[in-house]
């Protein structure tokens, strides 16, 4: 492992003082390929079995949605996870962050959440980082560093590059819209890094080497995050009042609990969260108990898999009251797409 950091550490010496041009655009994006390669080294687990980077810190998922809580020992967290959760968390004196996992877990707006405070969170739908509101910017830094080793991609998509690996006919590109970074010979370089000499890739947008080597490592996740900048007591109201202009950030008190109806209702905002109410036959919905669905998977089929899969088997179709559909109630299949606070009755 020693090995691999001085080869870190040697490219990004090298790749601080190469400057950044079109003449050395070609040299950067190898050296970043390169880079990219060790530090997976790094993070995947030896001999197989393993699940991918950070899997060794990985907890039973439970409820609706997880947070992973990231941040430096002194910046509050724990207070936070406790007040928020009832939660205790042991912090070590570590360098980085509390290496417990110590899982909470809230109820906010009929949705069960996970909070998780652990270093690494690619399993998490939302990461908080949590920064100190006196020194945030050099602790920022660091941590956004130490995801970015994992695969973690913070508030960002998957770039818009098709990429597909073939058996011959050489290295085909083609751009539907300029290029400032990326041309035919730095994409072929950066491909044979990963000894890939085959591919059709496409770029569309304007795209960046890191971009097309993402793409190419194929094990980023991109998760949303939200900046909690702790310990707001301890400066003005005019700092306060810049603060809140940055975007993703939530100023707080942890330990006067201030804030925390407008922490709580970003991140309901940030997870995308569907509750579908159910009616049984006679009786008024149950408003109290919803099946939670993430924004990406709200079908009726998508409602039936999360209460039983045996449900979609004896299904026939369903009737539903809300924004989904034009009357109230309305006769729907099983691929009818719900939205938040929809009824339904299962036929």
């Amino acid at each position: 492992m020693s090995n691999t950091l001085a080869k870190i550490a040697e490219i990004e010496a090298e790749m601080a003082r190469t400057q950044k041009n079109k003449a050395t655009a070609h040299h950067l994006g190898l050296l970043k390929a390169h880079f990219a390669k060790l530090r997976r080294e790094l993070i995947t687990p030896k001999g197989g079995g393993g699940g991918g980077p950070g899997e060794g810190f990985d907890v039973a998922k439970t409820g609706d949605a997880r947070i992973g809580f990231v941040g430096f020992p002194s910046v509050g967290k724990s207070t936070l996870l406790s007040n928020l959760a009832g939660v205790y968390s042991e912090v070590a004196a570590y360098e980085f962050t509390t290496m417990t996992t110590v899982p909470g877990v809230i109820r906010y707006k009929g949705a069960k959440i996970q909070l998780l405070d652990l270093p690494v969170a690619r399993t998490c739908n939302l990461i908080l980082i949590v920064l100190d509101v006196l020194k945030p910017l050099g602790h920022k830094k660091i941590i956004e560093n130490e995801l970015e080793g994992f695969g973690i991609r913070l508030n960002s998509k998957p770039p818009n590059i098709g990429f597909k690996k073939k058996d011959k006919g050489g290295t085909n590109l083609t751009a539907t819209c300029p290029q400032s970074e990326l041309d035919a010979e730095t994409v072929k370089s950066i491909l044979s890094e990963y000894k890939i000499h085959n591919a059709d890739v496409t770029l569309r947008s304007d795209t960046t080497a890191d971009d097309l080597i993402d793409v190419v490592e194929g094990n980023r996740v991109y998760i949303p995050c939200i900046y909690v900048l702790n310990k707001i007591d301890q400066i003005s109201i005019e700092e306060l009042d810049i603060i809140y202009k940055v975007p993703h950030c939530v100023p707080i008190s942890a330990h006067h609990r201030w804030n925390f109806d407008d922490l709580l209702e970003k991140i309901w905002d940030y997870l995308k969260l569907v509750r579908i109410y159910t009616k049984p036959k006679g009786q008024l919905p149950d408003y109290m108990s919803p099946v939670v669905l993430p924004y990406s998977r709200t079908t009726v089929e998508d409602f039936c898999m999360k209460i039983h899969k045996n449900l979609i088997k004896e299904f026939k179709y369903a009737l539903v009251w809300g924004l989904s559909v034009k009357h109230n109630p309305q006769k729907v299949g099983k691929d009818h797409t719900l939205e938040d606070e929809d009824v339904i009755v299962k036929k």
